[in-house]
């Protein structure tokens, strides 16, 4: 088992490469798209494409009736923290919403503790915290007063907090290609229930724009929540979301390399910071998390 949560985490790593790097794409593409329109089109595309890809497997078995509940709460809880994130920006500074979001690293194994009824170990705490201020350090925030773009991101926090607890307690149940598919085939029609009346919808397609549904459609969306749902029947949700970390650190990366971003002092030591939370969490793993496959988020 050691050898697959390795691959797992691996691969969790790797999505906060692509969901990184994608920041800087989906920001400019917002100006030819509002944002749940977007959001929409976005979930739509990557739908077709993962029945297209997954209608092998999903005709060889369907879900029960608990497994269909486990892969909507999960859509839920998903289409939430985008919904808020999205609705959130229009009121706070993208280094605000960076950092606020990131509240998921501290909230995770405050959930996953919950629910499975066991207290937060010091080494939990410990590496969560250096992850999140880390990632203060790295956006810069925290300079401005709360708003109601800043309480609609701590909304979105808690939203895809709850979404990495849900994942974790129901990938080991469901096969990771039906709850994959339920999951963003879930938003996607959340997302066209609300976009016409939330906001004032449009889309101006132009090559920017096309780029960035094709990129965050196929790469950032199906293929990273299958990767995702599959990776997280391997390991748990504290660990994932201290993976789930280096976010910033490959968004700092892409800006640096495509617009000329500089690093200052301070970012450096925030990357240094998530990077000694992650060694802190590998360096004396649990023995409990042999088998972490079986464990549902419960420990680091």
């Amino acid at each position: 088992m050691k050898g697959v949560r390795a691959r797992a985490e691996v691969t969790l790593a790797g999505i906060a490469l692509i969901w990184g790097g994608s920041f800087v794409v989906v920001k400019v593409a917002l100006n030819d798209s509002s944002t749940l329109a977007f959001l929409a089109t976005r979930f739509v595309i990557a739908s077709l494409l993962l029945l297209g890809v997954f209608w092998p497997a999903l005709t060889g078995g369907r879900p029960n009736r608990k497994g269909w509940f486990g892969g909507v709460v999960c859509s839920i809880f998903l289409f939430l923290g985008f919904a808020f994130q999205t609705a959130g920006l229009r009121y706070t500074s993208a280094s605000n919403s960076t950092f606020l979001t990131g509240l998921y690293i501290v909230l995770v194994p405050l959930f996953a503790s919950a629910l499975s009824k066991r207290s937060v170990r010091a080494r939990e705490w410990a590496a969560c915290g250096l992850a999140l201020l880390g990632t203060g350090l790295m956006t810069g925030a925290g300079s401005e007063r709360l708003n109601i773009g800043d309480l609609l991101t701590i909304a979105s926090a808690v939203a895809f907090s709850a979404h990495m607890v849900a994942v974790a307690h129901w990938s080991p149940k469901l096969s990771y290609e039906w709850l994959t598919l339920i999951q963003v085939g879930g938003v996607a029609v959340l997302s066209l229930a609300s976009f016409w009346w939330i906001e004032q919808p449009f889309l101006h397609w132009t090559p920017r724009l096309i780029g960035a549904l094709a990129l965050t459609a196929v790469l950032a969306t199906a293929l990273s929540f299958s990767l995702y749902t599959w990776a997280q029947g391997h390991t748990t949700a504290t660990r994932a979301a201290l993976l789930f970390a280096l976010e910033p650190v490959f968004a700092g990366l892409v800006a640096w390399a495509v617009a000329g971003d500089l690093w200052t002092g301070l970012s450096l030591l925030g990357a240094g910071l998530i990077l000694g939370s992650i060694l802190l969490a590998e360096l004396r793993p649990d023995q409990t998390n042999k088998k972490a496959g079986s464990t549902n988020g419960s420990s680091l």
